[in-house]
């Protein structure tokens, strides 16, 4: 900078600061005289609070009468009784220095909805139930499917097609389904999301009456319910089924074909390709001896062919779960 200043007067100022490289700003700069002698303390803004303002609005916010009252809530009851202590926006500011800018209001806080965790190992251990809309023939009429399901066999062990959702209906059907399946005290666990229907008076003394357990899916947790919502989606992505029933009747009589068809000739993935009805009545393992005599019979004839070895049929599984339990991570950080 000083090498600027000795050429600033041949050069010019620009032509100085040119050479040497340095902005024309720095150089002026530097021409100024620095302020010197004590520094001025900062004045607080005029339109400021004084500390007393600001701890007068903390004593009535803490105070018994607000001290679940949001601010604008204060600010409009201390107005209607003559006294300004501040905007709602200034006791908001004053709330949040004093760290205090969270819920004030007295709420009801629900309590934690546990995850289910249901197994089932065999038949008429777990069912699933749900509801289901149909269209109707003409815009917003719909009717309801009922749909129990057996979730270790995943057979439709009772169903219903009715005009409206009701409590009494879903009553009866599962009452009429658990003495059609022989279901005794202490043997069932029926699962359902929370609708008002599955978690209505009636249904849950007729469970508790039965000795049937009931559990309800998460709120907003589709997942907590997989095995019914696989069922519906599997009716309504069948090639016939309509855009809309022309009457009640048509429904039921879709949903008899459908049902036929998914006990007895619909091959779940879910259960090594087996009907619901082989699961549901114990015929599995005949099947099984079956598939495993033609696939030995397979084999013996052309060994070459099975790299390796004797193939054998896919087994059924020996648990099935709705929200198996969460394996904890093991130390190494693997699961």
């Amino acid at each position: 900078m000083a090498a600027a200043q000795e050429l600033a007067p041949a050069l010019g100022v620009t032509g100085a600061c040119r050479m040497m490289d340095i902005p024309r700003s720095s150089y002026y700069r530097r021409q100024r005289p620095r302020p010197y002698g004590p520094r001025l303390k900062p004045t607080s803004h005029p339109r400021a609070l004084h500390p007393d303002e600001r701890t007068s609005i903390l004593e009535i916010c803490h105070s018994s009468r607000f001290t679940d009252a949001a601010p604008a809530s204060i600010v409009a009851t201390l107005l209607d009784e003559g006294i300004y202590l501040g905007s709602e926006r200034t006791f908001y500011r004053v709330l949040a220095q004093a760290g205090e800018s969270r819920e004030r209001r007295n709420q009801l806080t629900h309590p934690a909805y546990v995850r289910p965790e249901l197994l089932a190992t065999s038949p008429n251990e777990l069912w699933s139930w749900d509801i289901t809309d149909l269209k109707g023939p003409v815009k917003w009429s719909r009717f309801k499917l009922y749909w129990i399901l057996d979730v270790y066999s995943r057979y439709a062990v009772g169903w219903m097609v009715a005009h409206r959702e009701s409590a009494a209906l879903a009553e009866r059907l599962i009452s009429e389904t658990a003495d059609k399946q022989q279901i005794v005290q202490g043997q069932l666990t029926v699962h359902a999301d929370r609708g008002s229907s599955m978690r209505s008076r009636p249904v849950a003394l007729l469970l508790a009456e039965l000795g049937v357990t009931k559990s309800h899916s998460r709120p907003h947790t589709s997942n907590d319910n997989p095995y019914s919502e696989a069922g519906f989606k599997t009716m309504k992505y069948r090639p016939d089924f309509p855009d809309r029933f022309g009457s009640i009747q048509d429904a039921r009589a879709f949903c008899r074909g459908f049902f036929e068809w998914y006990n007895t000739a619909h091959r779940h993935s879910g259960i090594a390709m087996m009907t619901p009805e082989q699961v549901h009545y114990g015929r599995s393992g005949i099947v099984l001896e079956r598939r495993a005599k033609v696939l030995a019979e397979a084999f013996n004839a052309h060994p070459e062919r099975f790299v390796a070895g004797m193939p054998q049929p896919q087994e059924l599984p020996g648990a099935v779960w709705i929200n198996p339990p969460l394996e904890p991570f093991s130390k190494g950080g693997g699961h």
